[in-house]
């Protein structure tokens, strides 16, 4: 999904020196987007945003 009225942010655990970035964006809620940030035009992948949170609540602090 490449629409400018789409807020995407870059994952502050990206690496730059390696290319290496995930974006995300909260276009309507219930739903999160996931994109890799060197491919914006590929496809997006689609995340309840109760499975996004546990899916970041399960991550290292």
């Amino acid at each position: 999904m490449n629409d400018p009225a789409v807020n995407w942010v870059k994952s502050s655990y990206s690496v730059d020196a390696q290319n290496l970035c995930v974006e995300v964006a909260h276009p309507t809620s219930p739903t999160v987007l996931a994109r890799d940030s060197k491919l914006v035009a590929s496809p997006t992948v689609r995340f309840p945003a109760d499975a996004w949170a546990a899916f970041l609540g399960a991550g290292p602090r």
